[in-house]
């Protein structure tokens, strides 16, 4: 994309943002619905189901380890039961073709697929766009995301991927896009982001797997300025998907669980969450205890 281009496109998404920002979107927990329904991700328009089915529990192994033939029953159970998001990433091994599998034969209009790429130099974001599609076997993804965005420097690093992205995009190859992200630093560059669509961000309300100065640090996140944070980016039009609910496995008592669901929608505010499951007993807690969060 030429640097006219990107400034053209910079210049219609402040537009687009100032026309969403007109709503007091930081002030709109939501209360009523169910985990099933269908909500719309900001600004990009993409409407997804607010309970996502992730595959990236442990980068993947627990999912990896079901097999193919019990991983394809675990999501069509989950797609039967109301979840049409289902969530993947390049980091998670072989998940993108363990879910093509599962999802083939399905009418490609009734579920969403989200996938974050790795923003490696002197990878083609196009090349690599293409080869993850053909391994799910999906013709376009709904939502693509920059994945483990952990520095601060990110919106600079990363302005070849944006470039890429929006290429896709315009070859249809993808609908909505934006990042995740690790850690305050990057996470403090997400607000008043023009380029950003849709932020993945960590969200439980003990910090557990949560963002703190360190990326990597195992103490618990800063969960204040988190929340903040997300508000902010909901106030310029973006949609937020929230993961880290059940602490990475760390919330072994159902009230935490209960809690964490509780926390990111009436507290945060975020606009959908995605969990790992590996039975269908977790799918079914899951919608539960989104439902109970939001009656």
């Amino acid at each position: 994309m030429s640097h006219c281009s990107r400034r053209k496109f910079l210049k219609t998404g402040l537009a687009a943002g100032a026309l969403v920002g007109g709503v007091n979107l930081s002030a709109t927990a939501a209360t009523g619905g169910k985990a099933t329904d269908w909500v719309t991700l900001g600004k990009s328009g993409v409407k997804v189901t607010r309970l996502a089915f992730g595959t990236g529990t442990i980068s993947g192994q627990v999912q990896r380890d079901l097999g193919q033939d019990q991983f394809t029953r675990l999501v069509r159970y989950a797609y039967d039961n109301g979840v049409r998001f289902f969530e993947t990433a390049e980091s998670y091994g072989e998940m993108h073709k363990m879910l093509g599998i599962a999802l083939k034969g399905l009418p490609r209009d009734s579920y969403r697929i989200m996938t974050k790429v790795t923003t490696r130099p002197g990878v083609d974001p196009m090349d690599k766009i293409d080869e993850l599609r053909k391994l799910a076997q999906t013709e376009y993804f709904d939502v693509l995301l920059m994945h483990y965005q952990h520095v601060a420097s990110w919106p600079t690093d990363t302005v070849r991927w944006q470039d890429g992205i929006l290429e896709a995009k315009q070859k249809q190859a993808l609908v909505g896009y934006g990042a995740s992200v690790h850690g305050l630093p990057a996470l403090r560059q997400f607000p008043g982001n023009k380029w950003l669509e849709i932020a993945m961000i960590r969200m439980n309300h003990r910090g557990t797997k949560m963002d703190g100065e360190d990326f990597n640090t195992h103490e618990p996140g800063n969960v204040p300025e988190v929340v903040d944070h997300v508000k902010q980016v909901k106030s310029d039009g973006m949609g937020v998907i929230s993961m880290k609910l059940v602490g990475e496995g760390a919330f072994t008592n159902r009230d935490d669980r209960k809690a964490a669901m509780r926390f990111a929608f009436r507290n945060a505010g975020v606009d959908a969450v995605t969990v790992g499951y590996k039975n269908t007993a977790e799918i079914d807690e899951a919608i539960e205890n989104l439902n109970l969060a939001l009656a």
